[in-house]
């Protein structure tokens, strides 16, 4: 008899962390696959944050943190909305949390109550819905395409408000379409808003330095948004620190308390020699690690150039991170194999199964006619895993 909550029963399986297990199974039985699901630079974490980290061990950093963090990180992370984004904060409008995921599921568990609705243009991250569901809200979907670069308009949120809506979550640069929202499309949204004065947004930013066209801009800068905006962000995909688990959030003041005491009941203060080296990352001109961005725009050109010999397959250019979010259906509905096509579900177990290539269906995140391919692979992975999906369907 299943003894588990109702809460933990209703809860999908992250697609993203899924698809990896399948592909660590197949690796398992000697099979070669080339794994393009996992959101995760292929780089190591720079030297200079390294030594860092080394030098919090040494000086015997292993006490208990801050719940909200050290006081230093929080400097830290002021000087850096204020150099790279032009937002002022102050040290209580900051949460330091394990990973910008726990910052997501910090403002979800303080801000929602049961019924309240939540925007979420699609494609978005693939744990935004469930994070929302987990604490009584209901997901609202707003469907984007490849046409308009998977974007959503101001009459699309427009049209989406209803009186139960209580925030809007989206990723710019997005996981897993790779669009950048420009200031002029932040600003459409932000004036459907002012109609809105109950609705508050989540900005989700941790790809904002993968970023392809130079310029990035956030909701929080209108100064009319600025007391409405949650601002989230961390070092995971910028620095390549996906293991090192520190996010964090800039708020208004009552939301970050809310936070704060929250945190302080589930997780406490995240991990001290991780927070230590995280000053440093932050400090540092992002120019340190433009090499990583550079190399991930090389890989855009090879894969969208790629993807432009298969057919079936439609492809917009993304603006940063390092996702390609093709559309697919052309495929649904054929047999290959054997093996009948009716979704992207479908597609991407067969390109796992047949050409031993992982990828993520879109269906994870809301466009159920895509797929999600990570390019945060070496060139020689990201052409042989290409050439192996075109072979297999021709």
């Amino acid at each position: 008899m299943n003894q588990l909550s109702d809460r933990i029963n209703k809860l999908s399986t992250s697609a993203t962390l899924a698809m990896a297990a399948k592909a660590r199974e197949l690796r398992a039985e000697g099979k070669d696959i080339i794994g393009l699901s996992l959101g995760e630079p292929d780089f190591n974490t720079p030297d200079f944050i390294k030594d860092a980290a080394i030098q919090a061990i040494n000086d015997n950093y292993s006490s208990y943190t801050p719940v909200d963090g050290y006081v230093e990180l929080k400097e830290a992370i002021i000087n850096k909305f204020r150099r790279d984004n032009q937002l002022n904060y102050t040290l209580p409008q900051i949460v330091v949390s394990t990973g910008a995921k726990q910052s997501l599921a910090n403002v979800a568990s303080v801000m929602l109550n049961d019924g309240d609705e939540v925007i979420l243009p699609c494609p978005y991250w693939v744990s935004y819905a469930d994070i929302v569901k987990l604490n009584g809200g209901v997901p609202v979907e707003v469907k984007t395409d490849i046409t308009n670069d998977f974007k959503m308009t101001a009459d699309q949120l427009e049209a989406a408000i209803t009186p139960k809506t209580k925030m809007i979550w989206y990723s710019s640069p997005c996981n897993p379409s790779g669009s950048v929202y420009s200031k002029e499309e932040l600003r459409a949204l932000a004036d459907v808003l002012q109609k809105h004065p109950n609705i508050y947004v989540v900005s989700d930013e941790i790809y904002e330095h993968i970023n392809f066209i130079g310029g990035h801009f956030s909701m929080a800068q209108f100064e009319d948004m600025y007391d409405r905006t949650i601002t989230v962000n961390g070092v995971s995909k910028a620095f390549a620190m996906t293991g090192w688990r520190i996010g964090y959030i800039g708020a208004p003041g009552w939301v970050a308390r809310a936070c704060n005491k929250y945190q302080g009941q589930i997780t406490s203060g995240a991990n001290c020699i991780a927070q230590r080296a995280v000053i440093t990352a932050l400090n540092a001109d992002p120019s340190k690690v433009q090499y990583m961005i550079d190399q991930f725009k090389e890989r855009r050109q090879l894969i969208l150039g790629l993807l432009n010999e298969i057919e079936g397959f439609k492809s917009n250019e993304p603006e940063g991170a390092f996702y390609v979010f093709p559309n697919v259906s052309h495929y649904f509905g054929k047999t290959i194999k054997g093996k009948t096509i009716n979704n992207a579900s479908d597609f991407s177990l067969f390109l796992l199964e047949e050409a031993h290539v992982a990828t993520v269906t879109g269906d994870a995140f809301g466009n159920p006619d895509c797929i999600r391919i990570s390019y945060a692979a070496s060139k020689e992975q990201i052409v042989e895993a290409l050439k192996r999906i075109k072979d297999v369907l021709s």
